[in-house]
């Protein structure tokens, strides 16, 4: 095995290398601090158990920090990440040549018949939430973007309409369709339905 074979830098390597330079920073703040300080007694150092807390407690207020930061970004970006993953991950998405926002709402309702018929009531139920964004954009309520999430649609919908409940019914079983393991039974799908029809004034 030749030499150039070896890993010559590893992430294990790397963290140590860190550790020992910032104790050795330390050390050298402290014995710059001994020697700032006037008229310490002959032999006077800080005791290994301090020095061990102050190190201990900068590894910790870095790794609060670090999570502080992780935490800050989460909350600005989970947005754009559960949209990224609606498109990424959806398995009950159909094949089809024709783009989503193409069809009519009527066009949506004859597959969510379509597909109800076949048993497939994920994509039964999915079929009436394309509808409702649908309608939603066609009477210029709230206009369909692929990049909005379920919540914000949630979100402009309380803000501008009333009763909410039968858009909740639509939302969160299409929340459960992309990112849950639950069933959809023709129970959900009726219930779906039912949601439609108080929407549409049916």
């Amino acid at each position: 095995m030749t030499t150039e074979s070896f890993e010559k830098n590893t992430w294990d390597w790397q963290l140590s290398q860190l550790q020992q330079q910032v104790g050795e920073w330390i050390e050298y703040q402290f014995s710059r601090l001994e020697s700032a300080l006037p008229q310490l007694p002959p032999g006077w150092s800080i005791s290994p158990w301090l020095s061990e807390l102050l190190k201990f407690l900068f590894w910790l207020i870095l790794g609060l920090f670090v999570v502080w930061l992780l935490w800050l970004l989460w909350r600005e970006f989970n947005p754009y990440i559960y949209s990224w993953l609606n498109r990424r991950g959806n398995r009950y998405r159909s094949v089809t040549n024709i783009s989503d926002t193409e069809l009519s709402v009527p066009l949506w309702l004859a597959r969510s018949q379509e597909y109800y018929r076949q048993g497939n009531y994920p994509e039964a139920c999915r079929c009436l939430y394309m509808a409702i964004l649908q309608r939603l954009h066609d009477s210029s309520v709230i206009s369909h973007k692929p990049s909005r999430t379920d919540g914000e649609y949630l979100q402009l919908l309380r803000a501008s309409i009333t009763p909410i409940q039968p858009y909740e019914t639509l939302i969160t079983t299409h929340e459960q369709l992309c990112f849950g393991d639950a069933e959809i039974l023709p129970e959900n799908y009726e219930h779906c339905q039912q949601a439609y029809r108080e929407i549409a004034g049916e």
